[in-house]
Protein backbone atom coordinates (compact mmCIF):
# COMPACT_ATOMS: atom_id res chain seq x y z
CA UNK A 1 0.00 0.00 0.00
CA UNK A 2 1.44 2.99 -1.29
CA UNK A 3 2.42 6.06 1.86
CA UNK A 4 0.90 8.82 0.89
CA UNK A 5 2.91 12.36 1.95
CA UNK A 6 0.35 15.11 3.26
CA UNK A 7 1.79 18.54 2.06
CA UNK A 8 3.87 20.48 4.55
CA UNK A 9 1.90 23.17 6.41
CA UNK A 10 3.89 26.34 7.01
CA UNK A 11 3.04 29.11 9.32
CA UNK A 12 1.81 32.82 7.37
CA UNK A 13 4.01 34.87 8.37
CA UNK A 14 3.62 38.71 8.00
CA UNK A 15 6.96 40.24 6.22
CA UNK A 16 9.14 41.95 8.64
CA UNK A 17 8.85 45.38 6.86
CA UNK A 18 5.06 45.10 6.74
CA UNK A 19 3.90 48.58 7.47
CA UNK A 20 7.24 50.09 7.86
CA UNK A 21 8.76 52.63 5.86
CA UNK A 22 11.99 51.13 5.09
CA UNK A 23 15.20 52.62 3.50
CA UNK A 24 17.09 56.35 4.19
CA UNK A 25 15.71 57.53 7.26
CA UNK A 26 14.24 61.51 6.84
CA UNK A 27 16.69 64.15 7.86
CA UNK A 28 14.68 66.88 10.24
CA UNK A 29 13.67 70.06 9.54
CA UNK A 30 14.81 73.20 10.93
CA UNK A 31 11.42 73.70 12.64
CA UNK A 32 11.57 70.07 14.06
CA UNK A 33 15.07 70.81 15.44
CA UNK A 34 13.74 73.93 17.67
CA UNK A 35 10.42 71.96 18.53
CA UNK A 36 12.19 69.00 20.09
CA UNK A 37 15.06 71.43 21.27
CA UNK A 38 12.48 74.13 23.07
CA UNK A 39 10.36 70.87 24.67
CA UNK A 40 13.86 69.14 26.56
CA UNK A 41 14.44 72.67 27.60
CA UNK A 42 10.72 73.26 29.24
CA UNK A 43 10.85 69.54 30.62
CA UNK A 44 15.16 70.05 32.11
CA UNK A 45 16.46 67.39 30.66
CA UNK A 46 20.33 68.40 30.66
CA UNK A 47 21.41 64.84 29.38
CA UNK A 48 18.97 64.63 26.12
CA UNK A 49 18.98 68.31 25.73
CA UNK A 50 23.08 68.26 25.55
CA UNK A 51 22.77 64.57 23.57
CA UNK A 52 20.15 65.64 21.02
CA UNK A 53 22.60 69.30 20.20
CA UNK A 54 25.45 67.64 20.08
CA UNK A 55 23.95 64.50 17.42
CA UNK A 56 22.67 67.28 15.61
CA UNK A 57 26.47 69.14 15.25
CA UNK A 58 28.90 66.10 15.31
CA UNK A 59 26.86 64.34 12.53
CA UNK A 60 28.47 61.08 14.08
CA UNK A 61 27.10 58.02 13.43
CA UNK A 62 25.08 56.70 16.86
CA UNK A 63 28.29 53.96 17.99
CA UNK A 64 30.51 57.05 17.31
CA UNK A 65 27.82 59.54 19.56
CA UNK A 66 27.02 57.45 22.38
CA UNK A 67 31.07 56.38 22.86
CA UNK A 68 32.64 60.02 23.26
CA UNK A 69 34.44 60.60 26.21
CA UNK A 70 34.02 64.04 27.96
CA UNK A 71 38.14 64.96 27.40
CA UNK A 72 36.73 64.94 23.67
CA UNK A 73 34.84 67.79 23.80
CA UNK A 74 35.74 69.49 27.54
CA UNK A 75 39.27 71.08 28.10
CA UNK A 76 41.00 73.38 30.07
CA UNK A 77 37.56 74.23 32.16
CA UNK A 78 35.41 74.97 29.00
CA UNK A 79 33.82 72.97 25.72
CA UNK A 80 35.94 73.00 22.88
CA UNK A 81 34.81 74.90 19.65
CA UNK A 82 36.36 71.94 17.87
CA UNK A 83 36.73 68.53 18.40
CA UNK A 84 37.65 65.17 16.25
CA UNK A 85 37.23 61.35 17.10
CA UNK A 86 38.04 58.14 15.11
CA UNK A 87 35.50 56.74 13.48
CA UNK A 88 34.60 53.21 14.31
CA UNK A 89 33.49 52.09 10.72
CA UNK A 90 35.86 53.57 9.03
CA UNK A 91 39.28 54.06 11.41
CA UNK A 92 39.72 57.74 10.06
CA UNK A 93 39.04 60.87 12.07
CA UNK A 94 36.64 63.12 11.18
CA UNK A 95 36.30 66.88 12.52
CA UNK A 96 33.49 68.74 13.63
CA UNK A 97 32.10 72.00 15.19
CA UNK A 98 30.49 72.54 18.58
CA UNK A 99 28.46 75.67 18.33
CA UNK A 100 27.39 78.35 21.08
CA UNK A 101 24.20 76.16 21.61
CA UNK A 102 25.58 73.09 22.12
CA UNK A 103 28.19 74.41 24.13
CA UNK A 104 26.39 75.22 26.46
CA UNK A 105 23.87 72.40 27.06
CA UNK A 106 27.28 70.61 27.18
CA UNK A 107 28.52 72.70 29.89
CA UNK A 108 25.37 72.40 32.06
CA UNK A 109 25.21 68.69 31.64
CA UNK A 110 29.31 68.07 32.27
CA UNK A 111 28.72 70.17 35.46
CA UNK A 112 25.66 68.25 36.77
CA UNK A 113 26.36 65.69 39.75
CA UNK A 114 25.33 63.12 38.30
CA UNK A 115 28.36 63.47 36.12
CA UNK A 116 30.91 64.05 38.26
CA UNK A 117 34.19 61.83 37.80
CA UNK A 118 32.42 59.77 35.12
CA UNK A 119 34.31 59.53 31.96
CA UNK A 120 32.22 58.60 29.18
CA UNK A 121 29.66 61.98 28.26
CA UNK A 122 26.32 59.82 27.86
CA UNK A 123 26.53 57.66 30.80
CA UNK A 124 24.48 54.34 30.84
CA UNK A 125 21.65 54.26 33.48
CA UNK A 126 21.87 50.20 33.29
CA UNK A 127 24.50 48.94 35.66
CA UNK A 128 27.35 47.07 34.06
CA UNK A 129 27.30 49.26 30.99
CA UNK A 130 29.79 52.12 30.67
CA UNK A 131 28.23 54.66 27.94
CA UNK A 132 24.65 54.49 26.25
CA UNK A 133 24.20 51.61 23.59
CA UNK A 134 23.15 52.42 20.17
CA UNK A 135 19.71 50.40 21.00
CA UNK A 136 19.49 52.95 23.51
CA UNK A 137 20.19 56.24 21.89
CA UNK A 138 17.90 54.80 19.49
CA UNK A 139 14.63 54.80 21.60
CA UNK A 140 15.59 58.57 22.73
CA UNK A 141 15.42 59.40 19.20
CA UNK A 142 12.38 58.13 18.71
CA UNK A 143 10.68 59.71 21.81
CA UNK A 144 12.12 62.93 20.51
CA UNK A 145 10.30 62.36 17.08
CA UNK A 146 7.40 61.39 18.37
CA UNK A 147 7.42 64.19 20.58
CA UNK A 148 6.97 66.72 17.87
CA UNK A 149 4.43 64.51 16.00
CA UNK A 150 6.44 62.97 13.39
CA UNK A 151 5.79 59.45 11.95
CA UNK A 152 8.48 57.23 14.06
CA UNK A 153 8.97 54.82 10.89
CA UNK A 154 10.60 57.28 8.83
CA UNK A 155 12.99 58.69 11.24
CA UNK A 156 15.80 56.68 13.62
CA UNK A 157 19.17 57.86 14.43
CA UNK A 158 20.82 58.42 11.21
CA UNK A 159 18.24 61.08 10.79
CA UNK A 160 20.09 63.00 13.12
CA UNK A 161 23.47 62.29 11.25
CA UNK A 162 21.66 63.54 8.19
CA UNK A 163 19.88 66.97 9.51
CA UNK A 164 22.91 69.37 8.85
CA UNK A 165 24.23 68.11 6.16
CA UNK A 166 21.09 68.21 4.33
CA UNK A 167 20.63 71.80 5.50
CA UNK A 168 24.13 72.54 3.94
CA UNK A 169 24.08 71.01 0.63
CA UNK A 170 20.40 72.57 -0.32
CA UNK A 171 22.09 76.01 1.31
CA UNK A 172 25.33 75.94 -1.16
CA UNK A 173 25.17 72.73 -3.15
CA UNK A 174 29.22 71.84 -2.00
CA UNK A 175 29.63 67.96 -1.81
CA UNK A 176 32.95 67.59 -1.22
CA UNK A 177 32.21 70.00 2.43
CA UNK A 178 29.58 67.24 3.00
CA UNK A 179 31.38 64.71 2.29
CA UNK A 180 34.42 65.82 4.54
CA UNK A 181 31.45 67.12 7.19
CA UNK A 182 30.55 63.49 7.32
CA UNK A 183 33.98 61.54 7.20
CA UNK A 184 33.14 60.19 3.74
CA UNK A 185 36.21 58.32 2.20
CA UNK A 186 34.47 58.39 -1.38
CA UNK A 187 31.98 60.81 -3.12
CA UNK A 188 29.86 58.06 -4.40
CA UNK A 189 28.53 57.40 -0.79
CA UNK A 190 27.89 60.94 -0.13
CA UNK A 191 25.94 61.29 -3.38
CA UNK A 192 23.91 58.16 -2.35
CA UNK A 193 23.70 59.33 1.20
CA UNK A 194 22.11 63.02 0.39
CA UNK A 195 19.84 61.65 -2.28
CA UNK A 196 21.35 63.29 -4.91
CA UNK A 197 19.54 63.09 -8.34
CA UNK A 198 19.41 64.80 -11.90
CA UNK A 199 16.68 67.26 -10.26
CA UNK A 200 19.18 68.60 -7.66
CA UNK A 201 21.58 68.95 -10.31
CA UNK A 202 19.48 71.04 -12.45
CA UNK A 203 18.36 72.95 -9.33
CA UNK A 204 21.59 74.62 -8.46
CA UNK A 205 22.18 74.67 -12.58
CA UNK A 206 18.97 76.76 -13.20
CA UNK A 207 20.52 78.88 -9.83
CA UNK A 208 23.52 80.03 -11.95
CA UNK A 209 22.73 82.87 -14.75
CA UNK A 210 25.74 83.42 -17.04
Amino acid sequence: MPVVFLPILRPVRAPWNKGRIVGQKRPLLPRHVWSIRVRLEMAGNLRDLALFNMAVDSKLRGCDLVSLRVRDVFAAGRVKERASMIQSKTAKPVRFEITETTRLSLERWIHDPEMIGLEFLWPSRIHGSPHLSTRQYARIVRGWVVSVGLEPSAYGTHSMRRTKVAQIYKKIGNLRAVQLLLGHTKMDSTVRYLGVDIEDALTLSEGIDL
